[in-house]
C-alpha cells in the first residue's frame, strides 16, 4: 500500500520518525512508514530498511539440447558458482533500482566474460523527465491536421507531426508537457506515456480530427474502426507496381490517393506500355504526367480522401479521346475500395461487374499491403547525473557511446542513439520485456538502461571499479526473475556495430 509522500524539496536534514525510512531514488524524497511503499510503488520500508519491491529481471538465451528447450537459470541448482564463460544471461535494468541523483555508482555494475573478453555492464533504472514517445500509425485515414493537439481527458499530451509514407505520426510527451504545464497535464501525460511504453492501449483525441486507440504492435482503431492494411504505396507507386497486370484488362486505371493520385495512361508506366490515351482528366494539381496532388480533401474515404464516390474526382472526359465501351477501374491504395465502370454512348461511366482478371489485380494490391500497426518508440535523453553513475567523468561515456565502444540497451533491447551532443536514444518498446517502465510523481518516466563495454575500456573511462560485482554474485540473488531472450534482438554483449 502506498504511503503518504513527502513534499518535493524536503531536506535530508529534517528528522525521520523512528521506524520510517526516507527514499532518495527520486526528488520526491518519500518518507515511508513500515510495511508501506513510496509514491512510485517501487520502493518499500521492510523492517526499517529501504528495499526495491520488484525483482531484478535477467534475460536468458534459450538453448536446444536433444530436442528440448534448456534454460540456464532453470538449471541453477546444478551450477556450483564457478566463473561462467560466455554466460547465456544478461542483467537488465528492470528492477535494478535508481540512484538519483547519481553522485553514487549505479545500482549494479556487473562483470562477466564474453567471447574471451572481460566485460562490464552498468545497470540502472533512469528517471527521465526529458522523454516522450514517437508513434507511427499505419493508416491512410485523416487523423487530424499537422500540429493539432493530441489530448487525453482534455489535457494536451502532444501533437500531430509530419505524415510519412503510408503512416500518420504523433509526437507525445516531452518535458514541456510533463513539467512545463499544469500539474494535471503532467500527470495525465506521464500516465499515458507509461501505459504506451508498457504496451497497453491508450485512446487519444486529436483536435479537429479523430479519436484513435493506440497500442504498440497492435492495429490502430480510428473512430471505432480497426485498420487492417497499410497502403501499398501512393497512387503513383501503385501504378508503377501493377501497370503490367492491368494491361489488356482495363483501358484506364485511376488510383485514388490523398497524396498522389495516379492515372495509368498518362503515367510514365502507361506510356512505357504504349497504352492508348483515355482522355479522363481528374481534378487537382498536376505534378508530372499521370500524377495529381489534392484531388480531394483529406478524410476517411477512398485513399485517405473525403470522397465516398470515386467519380467525384473526375473533372471531364474528353470526347475526342475517350470512346464508348472504354473500361475504367478506380481503386484505392489498399484495394479496400474498388469500382469498375464502362463508358456508355454518351461517355458516361456506368457501373459494371468487375471481370475476374481485374478482381485478381485488386486482390494483388491487398496482398501487397502490410498489416496496419502502431509502433511506439520511447525517446529519452540519458544525460544529466545518470552518466555519473557510470563514471566520474560523464563526457567520456558520451564519447564512448558515439564511438560505438559502449553499447546502450534498454531492458536488453537495441537502441538507436542520435548523432550530435548527449546520449539521446530511441527504442522500440515492442522489443523490450513486458512492464519495463515505471514512473515517479515528479512526474517522470522510469526506464531501464544498460551500458556494456570492455572492462579495460571501463577503466579508461574512469569507471567505478570498486563497485563492480561478478555476474555470479548477482545470480545468487533470490529476488530475480528471468525471461527468454527474443531471437530478433541481438545479444547485448555481442560486439557493437558502428
Amino acid at each position: 500500500m502506498r504511503d503518504d509522500l513527502a513534499e518535493p524539496g524536503d531536506s535530508f536534514d529534517q528528522p525521520v520518525p523512528a521506524g520510517n525510512v526516507r527514499c532518495d531514488a527520486c526528488p520526491v524524497l518519500c518518507v515511508i512508514r513500515p510495511g508501506k511503499t513510496g509514491a512510485c510503488d517501487r520502493y518499500a520500508n521492510a523492517d526499517g530498511a529501504l528495499v526495491r519491491v520488484d525483482p531484478l529481471v535477467i534475460a536468458q538465451r534459450v538453448e536446444a539440447q536433444g530436442g528440448k528447450v534448456v534454460r540456464f537459470l532453470d538449471r541453477a541448482a546444478d551450477w556450483t558458482g564457478e566463473v561462467l564463460a560466455d554466460p547465456p544471461v544478461f542483467v537488465t535494468g528492470i528492477g535494478a533500482g535508481t540512484t538519483y541523483p547519481d553522485y553514487k555508482p549505479a545500482p549494479f555494475i556487473v562483470s562477466s566474460r564474453h567471447a574471451g573478453i572481460d566485460m562490464v555492464t552498468v545497470v540502472t533504472e533512469g528517471i527521465f523527465s526529458y522523454c516522450g514517445v514517437k508513434v507511427k500509425i499505419d493508416t491512410d485515414r485523416y487523423l487530424g491536421p499537422e500540429q493539432a493537439a493530441v489530448r487525453i481527458d482534455g489535457e494536451q499530451i502532444g501533437h500531430v507531426t509530419t505524415a510519412e509514407y503510408g503512416s500518420q505520426m504523433l509526437a507525445l510527451g516531452g518535458v514541456r508537457h510533463l513539467t512545463g504545464g499544469a500539474k494535471r497535464e503532467g500527470r495525465v501525460t506521464c500516465a499515458a506515456l507509461e501505459q504506451l511504453c508498457n504496451k497497453q492501449a491508450v485512446e487519444v483525441a486529436i483536435d479537429g480530427g479523430s479519436k484513435v486507440i493506440i497500442q504498440s504492435a497492435a492495429a490502430p482503431i480510428v473512430d471505432g474502426e480497426r485498420e487492417d492494411r497499410m497502403r501499398v504505396g501512393c497512387g503513383s507507386a501503385t501504378i508503377g507496381m501493377f501497370a503490367k497486370q492491368w494491361l489488356g484488362h482495363a483501358d484506364e486505371v485511376i488510383v485514388v490517393d490523398d497524396h498522389i493520385t495516379g492515372v495509368l495512361t498518362e503515367h510514365q508506366a502507361g506510356r512505357f506500355l504504349s497504352m492508348r490515351p483515355a482522355g479522363i482528366r481528374v481534378r487537382g494539381r498536376k505534378s508530372t504526367p499521370g500524377r495529381y496532388f489534392k484531388v480531394a480533401q483529406p478524410g476517411s474515404g477512398w485513399g485517405g480522401t473525403d470522397i465516398t464516390d470515386p467519380l467525384e474526382i473526375i473533372e471531364r472526359i474528353e470526347p475526342e479521346t475517350a470512346w464508348p465501351g472504354m473500361t475504367l477501374l478506380m481503386v484505392s491504395t489498399t484495394g479496400e475500395q474498388a469500382a469498375w465502370f464502362v463508358l456508355d454512348e454518351q461517355l458516361r461511366p456506368v457501373p459494371g461487374a468487375m471481370p475476374p482478371a481485374i478482381t485478381d489485380a485488386v486482390e494483388r494490391i491487398a496482398e501487397n499491403c502490410e498489416p496496419a500497426l502502431c509502433t511506439v518508440l520511447f525517446m529519452g535523453g540519458a544525460g544529466g547525473s545518470l552518466r555519473a553513475g557510470v563514471t566520474d567523468n560523464p563526457v567520456q561515456l558520451t564519447r564512448s557511446v558515439k564511438a560505438a565502444l559502449t553499447r546502450v540497451t534498454c531492458g536488453g533491447a537495441p537502441t538507436y542513439v542520435w548523432p550530435g551532443g548527449g546520449i539521446t536514444l530511441m527504442v522500440d518498446v515492442a522489443r523490450m520485456p513486458d512492464h519495463s517502465f515505471g514512473s515517479v510523481p515528479t512526474p517522470a518516466l522510469v526506464a531501464p538502461i544498460e551500458f556494456s563495454l570492455t572492462r579495460e575500456h571501463y577503466r579508461q573511462l574512469g569507471g567505478h571499479l570498486g563497485s563492480i560485482v561478478a555476474l555470479e554474485e548477482v545470480l545468487r540473488r533470490s529476488d530475480r526473475k528471468a525471461f527468454d531472450w527474443p531471437l530478433e534482438n541481438p545479444w547485448p554483449l555481442d560486439p557493437c556495430q558502428g
